[in-house]
């Protein structure tokens, strides 16, 4: 049996509140091809509702820029079903909040010989801290927590800055970066950094 030609990631990385569900619907909205939200956000969702309100919660997420026990399961659960549905040939759309060195070394190693895009997914703190007032169901000062970490390894296949351009014309731009004709690379130099990959 032919094995079927891998599917493509986009991960789409950057703080809360800083629009990434918006830039998945977008992308899965403007892509030809068919693209699974498998992040974050889904995986959660997946939890036992009492996971999700505290004293458990602290289990899951913790801190903003640090996950608890069950969190970092759930995170390396995430990424290594992303990893097999592009073995499967399935294309993937996924946000995440790479707060955590381990989670981009995982990822990194899972995803440097697959057609993974990583996309840095950009916002003033001033921003976010206002889209975080407005928007009520997320956790006063969680963003500015994980500003300084979240971009931190500082590589990117491409970076788009929600603050300037609507979620259609940031997926445009990922498209047109997807379109250019050049592999992505980000997960290669990341995997390449890492003692595993010298």
């Amino acid at each position: 049996m032919t094995p079927p030609q891998f599917g493509t990631i986009l991960l789409l990385n950057g703080t809360s509140s800083s629009g990434k569900t918006s830039l998945v619907k977008a992308l899965q909205t403007l892509l030809p091809e068919p693209f699974l939200d498998a992040g974050l956000d889904r995986f959660l969702w997946m939890l036992p509702k009492r996971y999700l309100d505290r004293p458990l919660w602290d289990n899951v997420l913790g801190l903003a820029t640090e996950a608890g026990a069950a969190g970092r399961l759930l995170a390396t659960g995430m990424h290594h079903a992303i990893a097999e549905l592009s073995r499967r040939g399935c294309h993937v759309v996924a946000d995440h909040v790479l707060v955590e060195p381990a989670w981009v070394e995982e990822c990194a190693r899972l995803f440097h010989d697959l057609p993974a895009w990583l996309v840095g997914v950009h916002c003033p703190l001033a921003v976010l801290e206002e889209r975080e007032r407005a928007r009520r169901d997320r956790t006063l000062g969680q963003a500015a927590a994980q500003f300084p970490r979240v971009h931190a390894h500082g590589v990117y296949d491409v970076e788009v800055d929600t603050s300037r351009q609507p979620p259609e014309e940031c997926a445009r731009q990922i498209i047109e970066r997807m379109q250019a004709g050049e592999p992505p690379r980000a997960f290669r130099l990341l995997w390449q950094r890492s003692a595993g990959g010298m």
